[in-house]
């Protein structure tokens, strides 16, 4: 388990001050002018040192995504920060914003200095109101007092503006981000050029999750070894967990990667409602997860290899808990709903299937369907996944192979008992 001195986020419950005053006695903005001096590619190594995986949903490299932007363009670098946090089940980037805002802007800045960028752009999610009004205060007091801005104190010009969204999920996809930061139709771009080379308005752009950057003045501080050393190999450092649904105590709590999800919710949840051996199933990260049924639970670890080996993935480490309470095939039509809602319409799988999927899955959850209709719902997932210009392809057809895979024995004998109701009506 996370020891408390080992905690980032010492403010997460807004429990203490979340102004600067408040943020510098907990340790934000100390010596940060001395890492800008250490210059951009010793920055960059150390958070390779350190290991942090995109806090996300992809995982990948932050250190190493850093890398890719250019060193020498006459072009302006940009660092776009991602608030958007779309996913059913994830709450933990609003918690920074509300409560530790000023991890975020410090992280914002070392960030960008290390891709030798002088602006970034943080793009809020629509429903977030009272997080961006937080973040704002915190931005504004930030720039009274020369931390960032024109010839700041740290040497390193630097602006950070807000960008509030509408409230639409694919802009959480970072190339619809930028589109809808230009102004335009919040669609994904084909891919390649990648945003490293051309992103907003052309230039090269890196995005992040707010989580991603807001633990970067802490890795600085205490070292990349440090944030290494913690969790397991390849899944280093902490993590801010939120687990919701059929707990006691629903929460969102920081604790090392690979923590066993018995512990995590035992320890912080007040365990499962009903007990243990209640527990149905989980979606790990989010509802684009496939989800695991309670016998793949028992020593569960929660990090990114072992989610990705049992046919899941950590997500945005949004740990949904469904007891035998649950309609799980009801469940899932509602989160193919979601999917089916939020679809751009960009590309003919995902307009067309995720509307066709949800349909099947509303008839399932009734029992109205075709025993062959399974085997079709999961070609048709498989039609889906990866043939589409962005992943909300993937994270509309996972959620519904997951329910395939694990349940389909449920979903059998939901046809047969509606067939059964049905000839008993006839006769």
């Amino acid at each position: 388990m996370l020891a408390d001195n080992d905690r980032i986020f010492t403010n997460l419950y807004g429990f203490h001050d979340a102004s600067l005053q408040g943020a510098r006695a907990r340790g934000a903005w100390d010596n940060t002018k001395s890492f800008i001096d250490k210059g951009h590619d010793w920055l960059i190594n150390e958070v390779k040192a350190s290991g942090l995986r995109g806090r996300g949903g992809a995982g990948f490299p932050t250190g190493l995504k850093w890398s890719f932007m250019p060193k020498a363009d006459a072009r302006p670098s940009y660092l776009v920060i991602n608030a958007d946090e779309s996913e059913p089940g994830s709450c933990k980037d609003r918690e920074i914003m509300r409560n530790d805002p000023h991890l975020l802007i410090e992280g914002a800045l070392l960030a960008s200095f290390a891709m030798r960028a002088h602006t970034s752009y943080c793009y809020l999610r629509g429903e977030y109101i009272r997080e961006r009004e937080r973040l704002q205060a915190a931005i504004d007091e930030a720039y009274a007092n020369k931390l960032i801005g024109k010839n700041n104190i740290h040497g390193w010009d630097f602006d950070l503006y807000l960008h509030h969204g509408a409230g639409a999920y694919i802009c959480g996809e970072e190339t619809a981000m930028l589109e809808s930061l230009e102004g335009k139709k919040g669609q994904p771009r084909l891919k390649p050029p990648f945003p490293a080379n051309v992103g907003l308005w052309g230039a090269p752009t890196t995005v992040n999750n707010v989580e991603s950057i807001a633990v970067v003045g802490t890795i600085l501080r205490r070292g990349g070894a440090w944030f290494a050393g913690l969790g397991k190999p390849n899944n280093t450092g902490t993590k801010l967990f939120q687990i919701s649904g059929h707990v006691n105590e629903p929460c969102v709590v920081e604790e090392e990667m690979g923590v066993s999800f018995r512990e995590l919710v035992e320890k912080h949840c007040g365990g499962i409602r009903g007990g243990w051996d209640n527990l149905l199933a989980i979606i790990p990260g989010g509802s684009s997860m496939p989800l695991l049924p309670a016998h793949e639970c028992q020593d569960l670890t929660l990090d990114f290899d072992t989610l990705s080996k049992l046919k899941s993935g950590m997500g945005t480490a949004a740990i949904i808990v469904m007891d035998k309470s649950t309609d799980i095939i009801k469940a899932f039509a509602r989160i193919a709903y979601f999917y089916k809602h939020e679809s751009c319409g960009q590309c003919t799988p995902c307009r067309e299937g995720t509307g066709w999927m949800w349909r099947v899955l509303e008839r399932m959850a009734k029992g109205e369907a075709e025993k062959r209709e399974i085997d079709l719902l999961f070609d048709v997932t498989k039609q889906i996944e990866g043939h589409t210009i962005c992943a909300l392809g993937e994270a509309a057809a996972w959620p519904v192979q997951g329910l395939i895979r694990n349940f389909r024995p449920v979903i059998e004998a939901r046809i047969d008992e509606y067939h059964a109701k049905q000839k008993v009506a006839a006769e």
